[in-house]
């Protein structure tokens, strides 16, 4: 009867203590929406406006003034001789934005950290080209939002 007892009471206490101990783990479940009360979610990239282009990445400006490394920034950083590439998945940079988009030059847009060891290589970067403002010239250089970066050598060619 003892021996019972003790195994009833063994259960018990291990029952009570894995219930316990899961009611720790995890927490309440996200069910759509946003995880982050009060913040936005990006838009989703725009598929016909991403292109692939390689060319010299430079700095655009040698800014004195301090920089946020996670604020993505469209002035600082430009691609020069940039030659458009030709391997994307079907439906991609067929947009009016990507197709006009036939510059030698690009300016990036981007966090610092993400171009700035590439400063004077040649590379490959894909993106999606960003509609121009309505005030800017039709001669100015399009912008990319980059999604992607390679460096195909360390240096670019005279």
């Amino acid at each position: 009867m003892r021996t019972v007892r003790a195994c009833v009471w063994t259960l018990a206490i291990t029952a009570a203590l894995t219930a316990r101990a899961g009611a720790q783990i995890g927490g309440k479940p996200v069910n759509g929406g946003n995880p982050t009360p009060g913040t936005e979610q990006p838009v989703p990239p725009n598929l016909a406006d991403r292109v692939t282009l390689t060319g010299c990445l430079q700095l655009a400006s040698k800014s004195s003034s301090t920089i946020d490394g996670n604020a993505v920034i469209d002035s600082r950083f430009e691609l020069t001789g940039a030659e458009r590439q030709n391997n994307l998945p079907a439906d991609t940079g067929g947009s009016p934005a990507g197709a006009a988009a036939a510059g030698r030059t690009y300016r990036l847009a981007a966090i610092e950290s993400q171009l700035s060891p590439f400063v004077g290589a040649k590379v490959e970067i894909s993106g999606e080209i960003l509609p121009r403002p309505d005030q800017s010239p039709q001669s100015a250089a399009p912008t990319l939002q980059v999604e992607f970066v390679q460096k195909l050598s360390a240096s670019c060619p005279p």
